[in-house]
């Protein structure tokens, strides 16, 4: 079987400065912490929930299904 995993991959578009300690963290979590960096992610709910709360800064380059 090949590898079917799906992937996510983000970009930071906003920066974190002036934003709440917990979406600091979650731009963490995600592997992202300056400008323009991209993060290829395991697509999954909690993924998908991370990205939602930070989606003002982030944006979804990428859904590799």
């Amino acid at each position: 079987m090949a590898n079917t995993e799906k992937t996510v991959t983000v970009e930071q578009i906003g920066s974190p400065l002036r934003r709440p300690k917990d979406q600091r963290a979650t731009l963490v979590g995600l592997g992202l912490n300056k400008m323009h960096r991209r993060s290829t992610l395991k697509d999954t709910p909690e993924v998908r929930g991370m990205i939602n709360k930070v989606q003002h800064l982030v944006r979804v380059v990428e859904d590799n299904a």
